[in-house]
């Protein structure tokens, strides 16, 4: 058990772990940049009333679509920061250096798909609400929305791709686990 909590890790790995969670992060801010420029044609009222006021801080008074981009990043680096960390810690003392960045490299594959699908889930149900549920009413009515149902529909589309990301990344993991059991190679 004290293993999993302080696992040795060699200095070497460590770099090459830490360089697959920036290129996590790098990916998933493109993604969530991509994706907020998309949702943000919904319903710009959902980062007008919701968004902006969120990340006010990383507000320089640039154009919309180009707050809207930051937002999209700062929301999702994180996530896959810590995919690619998660994902290198598994990879990186199981293959080769090549073999080890294809691994991660499918894994975000993964991520990335499972997070679109469940994107898109999330946009088919929010098509299905009209903004009449209580917590919805209720929100949109002290930030001012006048749009609720594309309100609503954003507000699905965002709850299931975080969903689809962690799905993706379970995934990710267990496929990664997978391939390292079958394909046994000795640690260096």
């Amino acid at each position: 058990m004290i293993r999993l909590l302080f696992p040795k890790i060699h200095p070497r790995h460590a770099w090459l772990m830490l360089r697959m969670a920036v290129a996590g992060a790098l990916v998933s801010g493109c993604y969530g940049i991509l994706h907020d420029q998309f949702t943000y044609s919904i319903s710009p009222e959902y980062f007008t009333r919701l968004k902006f006021d969120q990340f006010r801080a990383a507000d320089f008074g640039l154009p919309e679509r180009v707050f809207v981009a930051e937002i999209g990043f700062l929301a999702t680096w994180w996530v896959g920061f810590f995919a690619g960390w998660f994902l290198g810690r598994i990879a990186v003392p199981a293959w080769p250096l090549e073999a080890a960045w294809r691994k991660v490299g499918c894994g975000f594959l993964v991520i990335s798909g499972t997070a679109v699908l469940a994107g898109f889930i999330g946009y088919v149900m929010g098509l299905s609400q009209d903004g009449t549920g209580a917590r919805w009413v209720e929100m949109c009515a002290q930030l001012g929305v006048e749009d609720v149902r594309a309100f609503t529909r954003v507000g699905y589309i965002h709850n299931a791709g975080y969903l689809g990301g962690l799905a993706g990344l379970i995934a990710a993991i267990i496929w990664i686990l997978r391939e390292k059991w079958v394909i046994r190679i000795p640690e260096k």
